[in-house]
């Protein structure tokens, strides 16, 4: 694993003149998005999807007004890799977190499905996401670059030893050790002070550039890799409830329902 830095996220030479947002009333169908359709009649998409994707599966978001770390903001200490090792206590709390987290009953929503269809259509070439739930997946999408790793997975930080989660739980134990050497045992998630892993890193990024427009759905897009990402692509159209820094610069910004525009899309494009 390599660390993440801003040289691994050089923004090509941008193609889209100088960017405006469009903001979007109440719709039947998605206004602005047929306005990108009637421009790239063939266009192949790629998509960067963020927690807001799954919040209609139950999983909640990170800094919406439900979000886990707005609700109990000392919840981060479990997404930071030094306090993670260097605490029992929470890692106590992180295992019992993943005993109850929502991931193991949530099914895939109506966005993930409609994603699925532009995948089989051949509207949508791979997706990136940063949510760790695997929803994506099992809506049967393929081509799923996880930038931050899959709950479904717990790694032992010595030795690398990986285990399917649900193994790991079974054995139940407060802060399960690695069966192999005794290291400390995490999800194959990427936390805070954690390098990406390289290749998967490079996929992203290949996605980004060769997608002739990235749709970043459900992602504030306020950390990287995510935001240059976003800087990278050739064009970019945003759709989240929340303002996004690359608002002025998207192509397209949408603000209704994840839930109710990508089924839309879908429709209108897979035909």
């Amino acid at each position: 694993m390599v660390p993440l830095s801003r040289a691994h996220l050089i923004p090509v030479a941008s193609q889209r003149g100088k960017p405006t947002a469009r903001k979007m009333p109440k719709y039947r169908q998605p206004r602005s998005l047929r306005r990108s359709r009637a421009r790239h009649t063939r266009v192949r998409w790629g998509t960067l999807t963020g927690a807001g994707t799954s919040t209609d599966s139950g999983i909640p978001d990170f800094r919406g007004p439900n979000g886990l770390w707005t609700k109990n903001p000392s919840a981060s200490a479990m997404f930071d890799i030094e306090t993670y090792v260097n605490d029992p206590e929470v890692r106590l709390r992180a295992w019992e977190g993943r005993r109850q987290h929502p991931a193991w009953t949530a099914e895939p929503n109506a966005g993930h499905i409609a994603l699925t269809e532009l995948q089989r259509a051949g509207r949508l070439g791979a997706i990136i996401t940063q949510n760790i739930d695997g929803l994506h997946q099992r809506s049967g999408s393929r081509d799923v670059v996880e930038v931050h790793g899959s709950i479904w997975e717990i790694e032992c930080l010595s030795c690398g030893d990986r285990t399917p989660t649900q193994v790991t739980l079974q054995r139940d134990e407060p802060d399960p050790r690695c069966l192999l050497c005794g290291g400390i045992l995490k999800t194959a998630t990427i936390s805070f002070g954690q390098s990406l892993v390289p290749e998967v890193l490079n996929a992203a990024i290949d996605a980004a550039r060769t997608a002739d427009l990235l749709v970043a759905i459900g992602t504030t897009l306020a950390v990287l890799p995510a935001a240059g990402l976003a800087e990278m692509s050739r064009h970019l159209a945003i759709i989240n409830a929340a303002p996004t820094q690359y608002d002025e610069q998207a192509d397209v910004v949408v603000r209704e329902p994840i839930g109710e525009v990508l089924p839309a899309v879908a429709a209108a494009l897979a035909g």
